[in-house]
């Protein structure tokens, strides 16, 4: 049931991005299939059973893996700073347009 959820958060995203003519709009469904995709990856790299992998005199166990956290973490400030240069991006476009309708930005653009 919980992957079935995060693959509809992806599906949800991805269908906002293609179908929504709002540039925030847009920016926010890519948000939200990032948010998808980053729970995926961490419901896939769960798993029970397993403990932190710290330096103890405790008895030798099972530890989770780090590197998917790491990964994850990354992904997750590489996400942000993608978001932001985007909102830079439609700030600048706002500026000489007076909406952000992408069919009405490439109407009034001339090369």
């Amino acid at each position: 049931m919980l992957h079935a959820c995060v693959y509809a958060t992806i599906l949800l995203g991805f269908f906002g991005l293609i179908f929504k003519e709002n540039l925030v709009m847009k920016i926010i469904a890519m948000d939200v299939m990032s948010t998808g995709v980053i729970a995926l990856f961490v419901l896939v790299a769960a798993r029970e059973g397993v403990y932190t992998p710290i330096v103890s005199a405790s008895p030798r166990a099972a530890f989770a893996d780090p590197v998917p956290q790491a990964v994850i973490l990354t992904a997750i400030v590489i996400g942000f700073s993608i978001q932001a240069l985007m909102l830079v991006g439609v700030i600048k476009l706002a500026r000489d347009n007076p909406t952000l309708e992408t069919r009405e930005i490439e109407k009034e653009y001339r090369p």
